[in-house]
């Protein structure tokens, strides 16, 4: 137990250089989260509900953290600072890592039937701060959610999702073979289909004012009558 420990200890140091030793990583929320969710998930699981969330109400108080007694949480699992929300019918994978503020948050059935409601999320998924996973979509494996985004769709496996309701962008290749993205969100310049989209309209819009500038100067030059212009003419074979 004790070697466990000071693997997911070390697991946490290398995704938040923060802390100065191991004893320091011990009085996170998210540790302290992640340890009364464990006992509260056994005693939800061996159908002891009220005292599985009377543990799930005081770790809230303790935390800031609320996580559903239900929720399915895998190995090496980390929130980073708080105020996180996990529902019931979550499943998170191994090694994944939530920012503050970050919502796993479920739909309502139209039927009234609880089922399948919340997110899973694979293994090594990163989610940044602010955002929202919502529905029981499955967010693949090594996948990053930018801060602030909703995910109210499946998300490829290791694809970078950005913006409201999030989409796919392609990231350089060297924060693409990156093991951790702080944040799940690339800091560089990102190439984003949607913004590429409204600088080609925004090239066309330019175009279209040159020739129309263009139209209407020559439309502006005098013209002179048919008369005038037989008379020069005439004037020049002279």
């Amino acid at each position: 137990m004790l070697r466990n420990l000071i693997a997911y200890l070390d697991s946490v140091k290398s995704r938040d250089p923060a802390p100065r030793s191991r004893a320091e990583i011990l009085l996170y929320p998210g540790i302290w989260s992640l340890a009364f969710h464990r006992v509260a998930h056994r005693l939800y699981r061996a159908r002891l509900y009220f005292l599985a969330r009377a543990i799930n109400h005081l770790s809230r108080f303790l935390t800031g953290n609320d996580i559903h007694p239900g929720a399915k949480i895998g190995k090496r699992f980390f929130i980073d600072h708080g105020f996180t929300v996990i529902g019931e019918t979550a499943e998170i994978g191994d090694d994944v890592t939530l920012y503050q503020n970050v919502t796993l948050g479920g739909t309502d059935p139209a039927n009234g039937i609880a089922g399948k409601r919340h997110p899973t999320l694979e293994n090594g998924v990163i989610v940044g701060s602010g955002a929202q996973v919502l529905g029981p979509v499955r967010v693949g494996a090594r996948a990053r959610v930018g801060a602030n985004a909703v995910v109210t769709k499946d998300v490829a496996e290791a694809a970078t999702m950005v913006g409201i309701p999030a989409r796919a962008m392609l990231v350089d290749v060297t924060a693409y073979q990156r093991d951790f993205l702080p944040y799940g969100t690339p800091c560089s310049d990102c190439f984003d289909p949607e913004k590429q989209k409204l600088e080609l309209l925004q090239c066309e819009v330019e175009q279209l004012q040159k020739r129309l500038a263009e139209l209407l100067a020559q439309k502006q030059v005098p013209e002179l009558p048919a008369d005038d212009v037989a008379l020069f003419k005439e004037r020049g074979r002279a």
